[in-house]
């Protein structure tokens, strides 16, 4: 075979090296615990959008290759951990292309007392220090983003509007938050974050996820994404910690699941009585950290990044 030899050059792995030690130095100076969770977990998520690879060991028992270490990290929050972070891998199926690649790492960790306006300073602050140049700050709401850009309010638009919004392009099923998805990740993020950082919160509450929702306005969820130069690096929320309502959300996923004929399993219930037993008020985030060191070294794909992507593994 002639892929054998790796896609990123010995320097870029010497980036990502320096990366990797900057960012534990970073937690370290914070006082946040460092933790390591399973990659082989009990149950998948339940987010349409998220598809988790299945894997057999030694019994009958279906596992999965974990896409996010946020609902074992919840059960250490919930368990008095304190403060954590995680570097870890991850695997979503279905993602392949110049930034995607089915395994990647993810930077994730937790806060006790922070807002969500908290953590995303902190957020700022991490991604600078690991891109090793000053960058500047923008934030703006989910709703200013699509004024700016469209010219749609996305709380107040019918859905005809964003069809249009959408013309010429494949909105997929065509329901609304998959048009608004669509917009968002076609039309709007890739103009975002031009020589900055910019922060979009404020999102619509139907894409609220595992995140709360904001008290001042009950349309929108307390979650924020981070772009820069069109790449979305994180996704961060102040965490529900409801174990009804987070139930109830992903049984809602679970329905929509059923519709769209995907794959539907058990609900994570250690992660339900972890929230039944309280998890602390906290404000989280998961970054990509792949797509940072595409920033910090200029690469025009995540395959520059990677030693191995997935069809060389």
């Amino acid at each position: 075979m002639s892929d054998w030899r790796p896609t990123a050059s010995r320097e870029t792995l010497m980036r990502r090296a320096r990366m990797v030690a900057t960012a534990r130095r970073f937690f370290a100076d914070r006082q946040v615990l460092e933790v390591d969770t399973p990659l082989v977990v009990n149950a998948p998520v339940t987010d349409v959008h998220i598809h988790s690879a299945q894997v057999t060991l030694s019994n009958a028992q279906p596992y999965f290759l974990h896409t996010s270490p946020e609902y074992a990290m919840k059960r250490l929050l919930a368990a008095g951990s304190g403060d954590i972070f995680q570097i870890c891998h991850v695997v979503r199926g279905y993602e392949r292309g110049r930034i995607h690649n089915s395994e990647f790492t993810l930077i994730e960790w937790y806060r006790l007392g922070f807002s969500l306006s908290q953590l995303m300073s902190e957020v700022g602050d991490l991604v600078r220090a690991l891109v090793g140049r000053p960058l500047g700050n923008e934030t703006l709401t989910y709703r200013e983003a699509f004024l700016r850009h469209l010219q749609l309010d996305p709380f107040t638009a019918s859905d005809g509007q964003l069809t249009e919004a959408a013309q010429g392009l494949d909105p997929g099923a065509g329901t609304r938050d998959l048009l608004l998805d669509f917009l968002m990740a076609t039309r709007i993020g890739p103009q975002l974050g031009k020589e900055t950082l910019t922060f979009v919160h404020g999102y619509p509450a139907s894409q609220a996820a595992l995140a709360r929702l904001d008290p001042t306005d009950p349309r929108a969820a307390l979650r924020f994404e981070l772009y820069s130069e069109g790449l979305e690096l994180a996704n961060g929320f102040h965490e529900l910690a409801s174990a009804t309502e987070q139930r109830a959300r992903f049984e809602t996923d679970l329905t929509e699941r059923r519709r769209r004929g995907l794959p539907c399993s058990p609900l994570d219930e250690r992660l339900l009585e972890a929230l039944e037993a309280g998890l602390p008020d906290c404000a989280g985030v998961a970054l990509g950290f792949d797509r940072l060191v595409m920033l910090a070294t200029g690469a025009r794909s995540i395959d520059e990044v990677l030693p191995f992507p997935t069809e060389r593994a």
